[in-house]
């Protein structure tokens, strides 16, 4: 199985900052990771069956012998993170300061993720859908759930605002005015944890979103925010990737500060992991002082604001913080 994993094929990943690199390693259950379930986006079918044939190629590299180096450990993760840049500061200080493990990163949804870790083809997950997660432990398939950082979640749109959303602290109220409107939305539509945070809001809203207006996209946080500014549509977003793409987007933070857009990243480490003790190194450090201080830090010098807050050891705040308005009313 070590021979295996060390086996790898790297990819380029799309158009998140310093555009991270994506590895995958051959692990057990290759051949079902080709499965897609009926119903799944045809940009979600793509994503497995771009993870079916790297897995494929691991394990045919691992019939010829690996080579010997830091042993692998599998991050299934989120495309928010991706593409916020955060992985690009997080994972070369670990391997630094734990030079034996070299972290190979799977960005998918939260959804995928737990999936990977369900069939032990991941080490350890950081992912952001607190319910899914708890079930996901409770099942046996998780060690542990350890909250490491929060950020929020706003709701973006044109400036010309047609549903009138603009200002409001409600994000039920929001969704309930675009449906009304029938304001093209473009959702995420992959069991993502931004995905799963919509579906509670349109239940809040009292609303099954359908129609024409409602886009489903099947795609990770910066396809869909590009999707979103050329259809001049409503999205819900992650503010961390809001912020690493707005040179590139002509959207408008026009929802925040809800209590309900508060968006929990958590480490959790799985039962199947095969590399167990690196997964255990990657959790344990995630929650330590050093790692905290970085995810503080993230941000504060090219937007003036940290990008997350750090949460291990420490309780959410109370009341979300006032609206941060920048020069268009939105960004700092």
């Amino acid at each position: 199985m070590g021979a295996a994993r060390g086996a790898r094929r790297l990819t380029g990943r799309g158009p998140g900052p310093g555009a991270r690199r994506r590895w995958s390693s051959g692990r057990r259950g290759a051949r079902r990771a080709g499965a897609v379930a009926p119903g799944r986006s045809a940009a979600a079918a793509r994503r497995v069956a771009w993870l079916a044939a790297s897995l494929a190629v691991g394990w045919a590299a691992a019939a010829c012998g690996g080579r010997a180096g830091p042993r692998p450990v599998v991050l299934a993760t989120t495309t928010s993170l991706e593409d916020s840049g955060l992985l690009d500061v997080l994972v070369p200080a670990f391997e630094a300061a734990h030079p034996g493990y070299a972290v190979k990163v799977v960005a998918v949804g939260t959804g995928q993720a737990l999936a990977l870790g369900r069939r032990g083809d991941a080490d350890v997950l950081l992912v952001h859908a607190p319910p899914a997660e708890s079930v996901f432990v409770a099942a046996g398939h998780g060690l542990e759930r350890r909250e490491i950082m929060w950020n929020d979640m706003v709701v973006v749109g044109p400036s010309a605002d047609p549903a009138r959303v603009r200002g409001l602290r409600d994000a039920a109220e929001a969704f309930r005015r675009i449906a009304a409107a029938g304001a093209p939305f473009v959702s995420r539509g992959d069991s993502s944890g931004t995905h799963q945070k919509e579906l509670a809001l349109w239940r809040a809203a009292g609303v099954r979103p359908r129609g024409a207006w409602y886009l489903d996209a099947g795609q990770g946080m910066a396809e869909v925010l590009l999707m979103a500014a050329e259809k001049r549509a409503y999205t819900l977003a992650d503010r961390a990737t809001v912020l690493a793409l707005s040179p590139r987007l002509d959207l408008e933070v026009l929802v925040e500060g809800d209590v309900r857009l508060r968006n929990v990243y958590s480490v959790i480490r799985v039962t199947r992991a095969a590399e167990r003790e690196g997964a255990a190194a990657f959790a344990d450090w995630l929650v330590g002082p050093g790692a905290q201080a970085l995810i503080g830090r993230f941000g504060v010098e090219r937007f003036g604001r940290p990008l997350f807050v750090p949460l291990a050891g420490a309780a959410l705040p109370g009341p979300a913080p006032a609206p941060h308005r920048g020069a268009r009313g939105s960004l700092p």
